[in-house]
């Protein structure tokens, strides 16, 4: 008798659990929690559970408050949202070893595009679990995305990034949502590589490293393919003061080049080069060390070491530059003292942007508007170290902040570059470089109007630093 009556009440349970799950799909949605995702779970059943949930597709919810541990990756696909409730949070846990990704989608482990998904409202606590266990070679966001259209991530939070891993890492993408973010800690924020459409907005970054990564170029374990950024959006963003001054900015804005596969070619680490009709790069320690290249790279997957050099494929679609264009940054609130914008190479032993010889690449039409600077400190607004074609500031707020055009000696023609400053408001209480110049040879085209003066001490100057520079300016100290 005792039997039957258990067996009965299993049978119940398994009826109510499945006319739940049931509603919930004949409403349109899946919850998490008939699959046995609990803030009371295991972060291995809970890793398995979300799983489960996650490949019914649709829209996912998770409504339950609480914390819910995790032990490794949920792999999202197209056509899924998954949507978190409030003060739901999931945590890392390394009782399996230590893993890199939340959410990957599915995608991105065979380059095949997914579509449509949509992120809303997750809270991640990273608990020290930040690591670089690559399940594709450069990509490492706490959450990540690769190959994928149609992309929302809504109301995302991460308030302890680690120095490894990005909050945010998106690469090769077209049309990109990032909305209603908070991320802090001391890796890069929102870390884009090649792709085409996006909006990033309604920000607060708190972050040792860049608040927003526009890396075109990047290092080999950086991002996981190289092209174009561009036609993009960044706006209501604020970069707050951060407990470590590392290095970084408010947005890097990164190009590169490169060239074809040539014998005896002297490479290093990051180094990219074409080849058979793939991109490959250099995958090696940054201490350095130069290698002469003999045997070309041919392999069609993976990594292969050749006259002791580890070439790594990267992609198929050939180019030989990429860079940011057609990009607008607007009502951008400046907190944290640190140069705001770097229009950039790199060139170290990390990763040279620029292979000499290479096609020289020209970022273009980025515009700054309303863009706030908070902070008494002599830092650089603009710091321009590849060619750009136009740069257009309008309706902001300066102090002592320059725009200062730098070489590292990358090529020998950095171009000519123009730069519109219109309807700006000047605060600097005296004297201020408006412009600082160290191109040899550079030339540039400065024009500012409808200024606004908010000291009588207040003048303009510009150090020519052997550039060819034009001015046509309403400024005190450089009015004709």
């Amino acid at each position: 008798m005792i039997k039957k009556i258990l067996t009965l009440c299993v049978a119940i349970c398994l009826a109510l659990s499945a006319n739940a799950q049931g509603d919930a799909t004949a409403r349109g949605f899946t919850d998490a929690a008939s699959f046995g995702f609990s803030p009371d779970a295991s972060g291995g059943e809970n890793t398995k559970s979300l799983q489960r949930a996650v490949d019914a597709g649709g829209t996912v919810i998770v409504s339950q408050p609480g914390i819910y541990q995790v032990v490794g990756t949920v792999f999202i696909g197209g056509n899924t949202t998954l949507k978190f409730g409030n003060g739901v949070f999931l945590k890392k846990v390394a009782e399996r070893g230590a893993f890199t990704h939340v959410l990957l989608n599915k995608g991105a482990l065979t380059k095949t595009w997914d579509e449509h998904i949509v992120v809303d409202g997750l809270q991640v606590i990273v608990n020290g679990v930040d690591v670089r266990n690559f399940l594709v070679y450069g990509l490492h966001g706490q959450i990540a995305f690769f190959y994928v259209r149609d992309l929302q991530i809504k109301n995302f939070r991460c308030y302890d990034l680690g120095s490894v891993q990005y909050g945010i890492h998106v690469c090769t993408f077209e049309d990109l949502l990032v909305d209603d973010v908070i991320i802090k800690g001391f890796k890069d924020g929102v870390h884009l590589g090649t792709g085409k459409r996006f909006t990033i907005r309604n920000g607060i970054f708190q972050t040792g490293d860049d608040a927003v990564a526009l890396n075109a170029h990047d290092y080999s374990v950086g991002n996981p393919e190289l092209g174009w950024i561009e036609d993009g959006l960044v706006e209501n963003c604020h970069d707050l003061p951060a407990a470590t001054q590392k290095a970084g900015y408010f947005c890097r804005i990164l190009a590169g080049a490169w060239t074809d596969w040539t014998p005896g070619m002297e490479v290093q680490q990051s180094d990219t080069v074409v080849s058979e009709g793939r991109l490959y790069r250099v995958q090696a320690k940054p201490d350095g060390t130069k290698y002469k290249s003999l045997t070309r790279p041919t392999h069609a997957s993976g990594a292969t070491n050749l006259d002791g050099i580890t070439w790594g494929v990267v992609q198929t679609n050939v180019t030989y530059t990429c860079g940011v264009r057609n990009v607008t940054f607007r009502d951008i609130f400046l907190e944290k003292p640190r140069t705001a914008f770097s229009i950039h190479f790199d060139n170290d032993k990390f990763s040279r942007s620029y292979y000499p010889g290479a096609k020289i690449p020209m970022q273009e039409q980025l515009v700054f508007d309303n863009i706030r600077v908070l902070y008494d400190s002599p830092q650089a607004f603009l710091n321009i170290a590849t060619p750009v074609d136009v740069v257009t500031v309008v309706n902001s707020s300066l102090r002592d902040n320059r725009i200062r055009f730098v070489s590292n000696k990358a090529m020998p023609d950095y171009g000519k570059t123009i730069i519109n400053l219109t309807g700006c408001v000047f605060n600097q209480p005296g004297a201020m470089t408006l412009l600082e110049n160290g191109v040899t040879n550079k030339v540039i085209t400065l024009k500012t109007s409808a200024s606004v003066e908010t000291s009588e001490k207040f003048s303009a100057k510009i150090i020519s630093g052997g550039g060819n520079i034009s001015v046509d300016s309403d400024l005190t100290g450089l009015r004709k």
